[in-house]
């Protein structure tokens, strides 16, 4: 080999390994934040997300659930299982029973975190449908802003790894273009 293909190709090996090793150096891991909020009946719904990137935990997470009533009624220590609807999201095994609940959620893994919030249980109250138009603004943005932070984080993901691959695709192309050329060019002048 020439001298020339060598510093191509020792190029390219190295743009090529760079790209391939980002993903391993932007995984996720750290703190975790637990987001605790009453379903309305008688759950508990915990989102569990990175504190850092705020990406959902993919990890199998080990949690448990404690509460106390305002009568000094306790319940617990149960444990939390995957709800079906997200990937993170989780919810206590049994149902709280009825009434005004200090709830105390912990999490042993993928990281320790704990978050206490007051949840009330029991049948929902049915409200009368209200018009359109008294949805404010302020209360769309609000309603629409986990949604939209948790769409931006699935975009992020999904857009970084065909990102990285047309980045490898115009790396080979060039370094293929670049051989080439060295290649034609030294050809040429063994000619002369």
């Amino acid at each position: 080999m020439t001298k020339a293909l060598k510093y191509v190709l020792a190029v390219l090996l190295a743009g090529l390994a760079l790209t391939l090793g980002a993903p391993a150096a932007s995984a996720h891991g750290g703190p975790i934040k637990l987001e605790v909020i009453g379903d309305g009946d008688h759950n508990v719904n915990v989102l569990v997300t990175y504190k850092e990137d705020k990406h959902p935990v993919t990890e199998i997470v080990e949690a448990t659930l404690t509460a106390t009533s305002a009568d000094g009624r306790t319940f617990g220590p149960v444990p939390l299982r995957s709800a079906p609807e997200g990937q993170n999201l989780y919810r206590a095994a049994e149902p709280l029973p009825s009434g005004e609940w200090k709830v105390t959620v912990k999490a042993t893994e993928p990281a320790k975190a704990s978050k206490t919030v007051t949840v009330k249980a029991g049948a929902v109250d049915v409200v009368p449908e209200a018009p359109a138009t008294t949805l404010t603004p302020e209360k769309a943005a609000a309603a629409g802003s986990v949604l939209s932070d948790r769409a931006a984080a699935q975009d992020a993901d999904d857009s970084g790894m065909p990102l990285k691959i047309g980045i490898i695709a115009v790396v080979v192309v060039i370094a293929v273009a670049a051989l080439v050329f060295i290649l034609r060019r030294r050809d040429l002048y063994a000619r002369r």
